[in-house]
């Protein structure tokens, strides 16, 4: 797959190759875990007026690649198929305040980040 979380002591890294890079622009998100709200696995609709800032939309095929603004929030978005989707809703100086992403183990994923970022924040007194 295209897409790949590489986790390290402070933050993860969503990696992209292939099409997804070239249609996103784009060829890693980082993520500190102080940054990061919530985790979660869901679908997502992309609201229609939603601004590709750069980015790819093909939206008859449901493909989305790139950052995006909605309602002067910032989306990074990368998926091609309506599925479950691995999504990290962020708080404090983040770019984006949401991340989409369509990856192989999309559960599995969100619960090693959601490990990664207890283990940081106790580590680093964090509450």
């Amino acid at each position: 797959m295209s897409r790949s979380i590489e986790f390290k002591k402070e933050e993860c890294v969503l990696n992209l190759s292939g099409p997804a890079a070239l249609f996103s622009l784009k060829r890693k998100v980082r993520m500190p875990y102080k940054e990061i709200k919530s985790v979660f696995v869901d679908t997502f609709d992309p609201p229609f007026w939603m601004l590709r800032l750069p980015g790819t939309a093909i939206a008859p095929l449901y493909i989305y690649e790139g950052s995006y603004l909605y309602r002067n929030e910032w989306y990074f978005l990368s998926f091609e198929r309506r599925i479950p989707l691995f999504m990290v809703e962020f708080a404090g100086k983040s770019k984006y305040k949401y991340l989409v992403v369509q990856l192989e183990n999309p559960k599995e994923t969100a619960a090693e980040l959601r490990r990664r970022i207890q283990k940081y924040e106790e580590e680093n007194g964090v509450s």
